[in-house]
């Protein structure tokens, strides 16, 4: 994994230009330049969630501080995703409170709404990036929330700042040496890399990441998770990832919080995390193997 500190040209790599003027509209500086988030991010409380009449989330409560990472652990089903998914917008709560940088987001669309869940950014299980598009082009597109709705029609519209940018994005990730190549041609944890290249790129300072490595083999999947913990601890990230391996859990994540039937039964740092907590949260898989329990 390269450091911040191994030289870098974003002229290096063809067609990628050199140095350009800030992104007409965007906030100065770069993803990797601007300044980090301080205090706790994202804070909800009492989060409820129902599905045809079942609950799914019961009263749930959860904080995540800047420089963080967070795992989520619990059996199918105990909610986890399902939290993610409201905090990020993709569900609507039943009731509770989501709160970003002390702002809550409930209420009625509005461009002060859309501009908190900006600054939030979520990493898929199913890898959503455009597969005959570089790598480059995709992590280009984390920044269209910002940007004229023209440079959406063709990667050809960007500007040559943030390809500047998302090229210092696929660097922090180890794939600047990429960035010319289609995705569809990259390995399964390569393109979640690239996945993260793009959060970054959309300069969101919380990011959210619902079963990551799911679909990967062991040592990607060490990969992967190591990065997003380094992210958190090194640019000061809030992060927040549901993984179904507890072993990944207990050696990367600083704070564990468990789900067990809709409900927060465990919050707790990784390294006190014992195998009796772990047995709790996963007895409704009992009769299933579990993924990893070292």
């Amino acid at each position: 994994m390269p450091t911040d500190d191994a030289p870098y040209s974003p002229a290096a790599v063809r067609g990628v230009p050199g140095a350009a003027k800030p992104v007409p509209g965007s906030p100065g500086g770069s993803a990797m330049e601007r300044p980090t988030a301080s205090g706790t991010p994202l804070v909800v409380r009492g989060l409820s969630k129902s599905f045809s009449g079942t609950a799914v989330l019961n009263s749930v409560d959860l904080t995540l501080r800047a420089g963080e990472f967070v795992s989520l652990l619990g059996a199918n089903g105990s909610g986890k995703s399902t939290a993610l998914r409201c905090i990020i917008g993709l569900e609507t709560p039943d009731s509770g409170s989501i709160a970003i940088h002390g702002r809550e987001i409930g209420g009625p669309p509005g461009a002060e709404r859309a501009r908190l869940r900006w600054r939030t950014a979520m990493v898929f299980q199913e890898i959503h990036l455009v597969r005959r598009r570089s790598a480059l082009d995709n992590v280009c597109a984390g920044a269209l929330g910002r940007l004229p709705l023209r440079c959406s029609l063709t990667p050809l519209l960007f500007p040559a700042a943030l390809r500047d940018e998302a090229m210092e994005c696929l660097h922090r990730v180890g794939l600047a040496d990429r960035a010319a190549e289609p995705v569809g041609r990259l390995s399964g944890g390569q393109q979640q890399r690239v996945a993260i290249a793009r959060a970054l790129c959309q300069r969101a300072d919380i990011v959210l990441a619902d079963e990551p490595v799911s679909a990967l083999d062991p040592a990607a999947a060490e990969q992967v998770v190591a990065l997003l913990a380094n992210l958190a601890r090194e640019k000061g990230l809030a992060v927040a990832a549901v993984l179904h391996q507890p072993g990944l859990a207990r050696r990367h994540a600083d704070r564990v919080v468990g789900l067990l039937g809709g409900r927060v039964t465990l919050d707790a740092p990784a390294d006190q995390v014992s195998e009796a907590d772990l047995d709790a949260l996963y007895a409704p898989d009992r009769r299933l193997p579990r993924q990893e329990s070292r």
